[in-house]
């Protein structure tokens, strides 16, 4: 039996038959994926062919399911634009959108166009990440935020829009984990806080870099008592080694968080 135009029959190791689907546009030869039933991916070539050959916008298509949303965008960008990427990005003029889903477009700055076309974005506890060489970055760490920082107490959308990532967009509240801005106070002052078994404040400080420091030594007095508890520490980039060394040998715990560090290495 002759196959359809881009259908090709595959066997998988258990002996059952599945399909291969696949397009050549503009010299590219692009894999549309796999399915077990020889109509569907038919229907599923049929659906890439009439898409590349069509003309309406990424919104005109309505609910378009016969193809993988994720390929659904590769294939309509690289339709507009002339760009194969190999993820789900869309280039527009002056930006770029990722789909992370059918419902959710994250708009990017062409500057992170290289990093984000590699890169693939997942959603994780409420979270963005991306794999980078083997471990896992989250999305706000390339905006000098730490990993698990929160929309409104650690930075802001302008606009309102938590979707629109381009820089001009994001104003940055807190840079450090455990560091708070307190509002209203001239010149700034900022509050670190760690969490183990409730928040102890760690004091205030006029730096952000400083309550960053006294989050880490509270950390360190932490894991030395035993703590098994994942915490993260604060990377200070703008100070040199010995500006760091000296404000924490000269930062002082409170006494009520170091009777709790003594209570739990006595046990």
């Amino acid at each position: 039996m002759s196959m359809p135009t881009g259908v090709y029959r595959a066997v998988k190791k258990n002996g059952s038959e599945y399909y291969r689907i696949s397009i050549t546009y503009k010299g590219r030869h692009i894999s549309l994926g796999s399915c077990d039933d020889l109509d569907t991916a038919a229907g599923r070539y049929e659906a890439a062919a009439a898409l590349l050959k069509g003309n309406k916008g990424i919104n005109e298509y309505g609910s378009f399911n016969t193809i993988p949303y994720d390929k659904f965008i590769i294939l309509i960008n690289f339709r507009d634009n002339g760009v194969y990427f190999h993820n789900p990005v869309y280039l527009h003029q002056r930006y770029f959108s990722y789909f992370l889903d059918r419902e959710t477009e994250l708009k990017f700055d062409t500057d992170d166009l290289f990093f984000y076309s590699q890169h693939r974005i997942q959603r994780r506890g409420g979270h963005l990440f991306v794999e980078n060489y083997g471990t896992q970055m989250s999305v706000h760490q390339r905006y000098g935020l730490h990993p698990f920082s929160v929309p409104g107490r650690d930075f802001r959308f302008k606009n309102g829009d938590e979707t629109d990532y381009r820089y001009e967009n994001l104003e940055i509240i807190n840079r450090y984990m455990g560091v708070e801005l307190i509002e209203n106070t001239i010149p700034k002052k900022y509050r670190a806080l760690i969490h183990v078994r409730g928040y102890y404040n760690l004091g205030i400080f006029d730096s952000e870099e400083k309550a960053a420091i006294a989050f880490n030594k509270a950390r360190k007095a932490l894991k030395k008592a035993g703590i098994k508890k994942d915490i993260p520490a604060n990377f200070i980039a703008d100070l040199s080694s010995e500006e760091y060394d000296e404000i924490f040998e000269n930062t002082i715990l409170p006494e009520s968080f170091l009777k709790y560090v003594s209570s739990v290495t006595k046990d």
